[in-house]
This record gives C-alpha cells, structure tokens and sequence, in this order.
C-alpha cells in the first residue's frame, strides 16, 4: 500500500515521522584530526591531491572536535543513485530509490568550540599554510605542498583532516574568492558556478547582463531543461565535488566523512552530503535547494544531517541580495535562491546585535572573529534563561514545500 503514495508524498511522511522520533541517546565524545592532504583540480578537471609528509603533521596543532551520533541516510551506492537521478532526468520526475539508515558520529554543532574549529578548518580552505590568515596548525608548516594554488590552477580547493584514529574524513571546500576578500586565479570560475546554481535563468538580472547559459528565451521565459543541462557539465562544481568524495572513500574506505565549506563551499557541501548521506557543516552558505532540484538529486527521507550556520545580517544566505541594484548584481552576481536543506542555525545579529544588513557580514573571519569567540547567550542575559552556547537549531521556516524540491 505505501509503495502506491507518490514520491513525494512518501519523502513528506517520513519526514514528519523523523521529527516525532526521539534523538539518539548517545554520549557525546571528541576526535582529534590533523591535515593530512590538499585537494584541488586542474586545468583538465582531474581532482589533485598533495600529502603532507609527516615529518611536518607531527608539528602541526590538532583540532579538537566534539562528536554526537545521528540517523542519517545513505544511498545503496553510487550507481544506484546515479540511475535514480538518471531516470529522474529523462521522465522529469524523482526517481525512486531505497535509503539505508545509518547511525554514525558527526560534528555536535550544538557546541561552540566546535562549531569554531570547523569554521577555522572552513577559512583555511581560502589560504596556503604558510598564509597570514591561516588557522592554527604552528609555525613549522611546509608551505611547499600546495597543490592547487598554482597560478594557472582552475577549480575549486581545499584540504583534507583526519581524525588520529583515521576513523574520520573531513574535506574542506572554499567558496567563492573575490578580489575585496580573497582574490586568486579560481574567481572566474567560481563566479560562474554561482551564477548557474543560485540564479533563477543563467544570470539574467536585466537587460544589459550577459547570461552564463544560452538558456534565456525572453519577455520573462526560461528553457529549464536547458539549464539543468548546463549543470551537469563534468567541469562544474558539483560533479568535481563527487569525483573528489569518491576518491576519498577509496583513500579511506573504512571512514565517516564529514564536508563542511563557507558560501559556495557550503552549498556545494550540502549538495554532496545529500548525494552521500554525508553530515555536513555549512556556513553562510546560499541556500542550495533549487539548485538540488534542477540537479534531480534523490532525496533522502530527512536531511537533518545536513547544518547551516549563518548570520542573519548577511543578506546572501538570507535570500535577499537580489534585484538590479543588490551589492551582488552590482558586482556580478545573480544570487536569487533562498531555500535550504537541513537544519538552520541562525544568529540573529540584527535584532540582537543591531547589525546593519550588508555583504560585509559574509566572510567567514565574521563568524570565526565576531560570533563564535563567545557563547551566543550567557546565563542571566534574559529572565531565566540559563545560556546557551549556539543559537537553536530550526527548520527552514521559508516557504518551501517538499513538492517544490
């Protein structure tokens, strides 16, 4: 009989299920990681990686991380993911496949230390070791391993931590470098990649815009399989992002791998933590949801696994740096999504704090340096509250049915 709901309806149902469920009863502990490689892609789309030798791990500071277990929910395998999206593609509709519940460690976002160190690891995908900006690992850092960072390199990067117990994987993956933060030879194609995921038709903002995509046909229309089409190009983001996973469960077939990233990094974070079944921590991250749906990705049951972090004086996770005269049209960027999978960790830096809303709120130095250095809330600030670390975690509250996604 539930085999005869549609999908749909199906993915709803479970969902609701899930929230009834009563969290997992498990004791929370830490890992340990180090960085053990740097990850990156050439000129011709092959994911590269860079080992760092020993003789240098040894010197370099540990990141503590405090570690809960979840249900989270993973695909037979990769091929059968693959024919679902496959079939999902060609009959327009989501494909059906059949999840397998996994209970497995992942970061406690609930924790402010951690929340801070997966920030860190997320702000060092921007630099090389021997950077200025560069978390926390010691000054006897080989900088020399920087496969990546070459000028000509074209791609999106990052480094690879595992825990000392190698029983965990966290891959880091920068986000979008601008010349006013970060800067760098990956700008063109990171800028490209935003304006496919998070546009509503290949960056058409107005009328003097050269769109990313042959897919706008006028007076207000688009050519949506078209678009879905330029997605699923072998040099863009998120199929390098799955080649890059692969290759990391083949160098550790035994591990849980986590993905965290900033901004673009953390959409595609999320993207492939819903391929994979993945936990995912993802900071000020636009929301990635119609890009899912243009990508026919099968949905899991529930993607609880799935963290955004953000703030809510930065207007890009927010949904609003949009329209003609946005900072981000004004600097090329169509940033017109909204929605988010997972569950949201909003600070309210502009009811709280009396932040102004702008771009300035974005970088991940923000987060690391303004917001997480202290507990959000300390016991006594209200009438009988008794403080918390993190803001509460919550679903999201736009208006984005299941049906839409």
């Amino acid at each position: 009989m539930f085999a005869l709901i549609p999908y749909t309806l199906r993915l709803l149902i479970t969902t609701l299920l899930w929230d009834n469920l009563p969290p997992l009863e498990s004791p929370s502990s830490e890992l340990q990681f180090h960085l053990r490689h740097m990850h990156g892609v050439s000129n011709n789309s092959r994911t590269i990686f860079a080992d760092i030798p020993q003789s240098y791990s040894d010197f370099a500071e540990s990141y503590t991380v405090k570690t809960h277990n979840i249900l989270t929910y993973k695909p037979p395998s990769f091929s059968a993911f693959s024919d679902a999206r496959r079939k999902s593609i060609v009959n327009g509709q989501s494909g059906l496949l059949a999840w397998d519940g996994i209970d497995m460690q992942a970061p406690n976002s609930s924790h402010r230390e951690t929340l801070l160190t997966l920030a860190k690891m997320t702000s060092n995908a921007y630099n090389e070791p021997d950077d200025k900006e560069w978390y926390g690992l010691g000054p006897d850092w080989n900088s020399t391993f920087s496969y990546g960072w070459e000028p000509d390199s074209d791609g999106f990067r990052g480094h690879v931590f595992v825990s000392t117990d190698n029983s965990t994987v966290v891959v880091s993956i920068k986000g979008t470098s601008v010349p006013i933060l970060a800067g760098g030879p990956t700008m063109k194609k990171d800028k490209l990649n935003d304006n496919l995921l998070f546009s509503c038709c290949c960056a058409r903002v107005g009328p003097t815009w050269s769109t990313v995509c042959g897919c706008y046909q006028g007076g207000n229309k688009c050519d949506l399989p078209c678009v879905e089409n330029a997605l699923i190009e072998k040099s863009l983001f998120y199929s390098v992002g799955i080649n890059l996973y692969n290759n990391i469960t083949y160098m550790y077939p035994e591990a849980n791998i986590w993905v965290i990233g900033h901004s673009l990094g953390g959409s595609l974070a999320s993207l492939v933590g819903i391929t994979f079944g993945a936990p995912v921590v993802a900071f000020e991250a636009p929301g990635e949801m119609m890009a899912a749906r243009r990508l026919h990705l099968p949905l899991p049951p529930t993607t609880h696994h799935i963290t955004h972090v953000f703030n809510t004086a930065d207007p890009i996770p927010m949904g609003v740096c949009n329209g003609v005269i946005s900072t981000c049209a004004n600097a090329g960027f169509a940033m017109e999504s909204r929605c988010h999978f997972g569950k949201l960790m909003r600070y309210d830096t502009v009811g709280k704090l009396g932040w102004r809303v702008g771009v300035q709120n974005h970088p991940i130095s923000t987060v690391i340096e303004n917001l997480l250095m202290e507990d959000w809330e300390k016991p006594g600030e209200k009438i009988g509250a008794l403080g918390r670390e993190t803001p509460e975690l919550v679903d999201e509250d736009n208006d984005c049915p299941v049906s839409d996604v």
